[in-house]
């Protein structure tokens, strides 16, 4: 078991990174510039899917930009070859968007894992694959915290295909021995994360209304608990998960120890920023027929067999997001 990133696993290695100008590629993308990675990331700039060029800003010159979507075959079969990584992270994530237009998510987050599964066997069996999984494919928690053995019961369209998609991959480990790990996340946050709409979860959304000093509407009564990770832990993770064999065709659950309500992470946004307000509404009903009430996962899988544990605290990450946004709210609300 190791609890630190090792530069000689990465240097001079090739990553491939889907999605990679979109929230947690891009910070991946830079950890990975900085271990000496040649680091190539796809992305196909869909406005609502949160790729932005200004997440690479200032390493443009060391890495290869790929304008592309995971669904054009043509482009992952030529992409895959010679990787020694992969960080598949593209998707589409947003549970709203998935129970209205479920063809999309299907599309995205199921189909296109096969074809970039069968990229990698016909093209590159050699590859590392870590998969960005998430804890909505657990659905309504049935005990706290949530473990890997929980029940799989998704309440929506996106944590069904989610579960495929991370199946499929675990799948190809074990019949071609295509190295696939999993990794199911929680709620993460940080810099370059999507905030010009409030369609991919809620914590970008109160982060944004937060530093531009309105009002965070919470549904209910406000209770609802929710884990976060901020980013760099985030990072840690995925590069871990990639490094170490002991992974190979295995689901890990991130997570923190730090649990807060939803009205106590609005209040705390509230502090940090000096500004905004919270409120708590109705539920909307779309909404409340796919909320999972309390969330909040056991990590303890992947800290005694990869080392992992988040570092940075709740109030330090917060900080350091307000800050970022702050300073590069414009680059994030067009």
């Amino acid at each position: 078991m190791k609890n630190s990133i090792d530069r000689k696993d990465f240097e001079g290695k090739r990553a491939l990174i889907t999605g990679g100008l979109g929230f947690i590629g891009s910070n991946l993308a830079r950890r990975l510039v900085d271990l000496g990675s040649q680091v190539t990331v796809v992305d196909s700039l869909i406005w609502a899917y949160g790729g932005n060029l200004f997440n690479v800003k200032g390493i443009e010159q060391e890495l290869h930009i790929n304008i592309a979507d995971v669904r054009d075959r043509y482009s992952i079969n030529h992409l895959i070859k010679g990787q020694d990584y992969l960080f598949n992270l593209a998707g589409q994530v947003s549970h709203i968007d998935s129970m209205e237009d479920p063809f999309t998510d299907l599309d995205i987050n199921v189909t296109s894992q096969v074809s970039i599964l069968e990229s990698c066997r016909q093209n590159n069996p050699g590859v590392k694959i870590v998969y960005a999984s998430s804890r909505q494919l657990y659905g309504k928690p049935q005990t706290l915290p949530v473990d890997e053995k929980h029940p799989i019961n998704p309440t929506d369209v996106n944590g069904i295909n989610i579960a495929a998609g991370e199946q499929y991959h675990l799948l190809y480990n074990a019949v071609y021995g295509i190295r696939s790990t999993s990794l199911r996340m929680t709620n993460v946050y940080g810099p370059r994360q999507l905030v010009k709409h409030n369609r991919q979860g809620f914590i970008g959304w109160f982060i944004r209304l937060a530093v531009e000093g309105k009002t965070i509407q919470i549904y209910g009564d406000g209770n609802q608990k929710r884990d976060l990770n901020y980013v760099d832990d985030v990072c840690d993770a995925l590069l871990l998960a990639a490094a170490m064999d002991e992974s190979n065709g295995k689901v890990y659950n991130l997570g923190s120890s730090e649990v807060v309500s939803l009205k106590q992470l609005a209040e705390m946004l509230i502090r940090i920023a000096g500004k905004g307000s919270c409120e708590l509404v109705p539920w909307p009903e779309k909404k409340k027929k796919i909320d999972i009430g309390d969330y909040y996962g056991d990590f303890a899988k992947i800290k005694k067999e990869l080392g992992w544990f988040p570092k940075t605290s709740l109030a330090n990450g917060l900080k350091q997001t307000v800050d970022y946004y702050t300073e590069h709210l414009t680059q994030y609300t067009a």
